[in-house]
């Protein structure tokens, strides 16, 4: 049986820490993944030529890890993202496995405010 924690886990190392596109996408995404995201077409390729500029060719882009949450064949990611010239923001990434592959995805983003009517973060 894959273990999908240890093989998510390398994933966003690669994929979040790292920016490495395309070899976190090489390394657990399976060809005929589907994309959620309205902006980003179905299949690897289509989201690597996207998320590249936005991950490896944005050396300022920072991606912190806030948790990690794995389910049997659901995994989310919950990160921080930071880049020079925008505000941060919180975002939810969720995907599917099948056969030990990555082969759906699914994200929700939200600024992080500057003034929040609380003391309690996002984070």
């Amino acid at each position: 049986m894959v273990d999908n924690r240890a093989a998510f886990e390398r994933f966003v190392e690669i994929f979040y820490t790292q920016k490495r596109v395309r070899e976190a996408f090489d390394f657990l995404v399976a060809g005929d993944y589907r994309q959620h995201n309205p902006t980003i077409p179905d299949g690897p390729e289509a989201a690597i030529r996207m998320l590249t500029p936005k991950f490896d060719g944005s050396p300022d882009a920072s991606f912190d890890i806030q948790r990690i949450l794995v389910d049997g064949d659901l995994a989310m990611v919950h990160v921080r993202a930071s880049g020079p010239g925008r505000p941060d923001a919180a975002v939810a990434d969720i995907y599917r496995f099948e056969n030990g592959r990555i082969v759906e995805h699914w994200d929700v983003l939200q600024p992080v405010p500057e003034r929040p009517v609380h003391d309690h973060p996002m984070f």
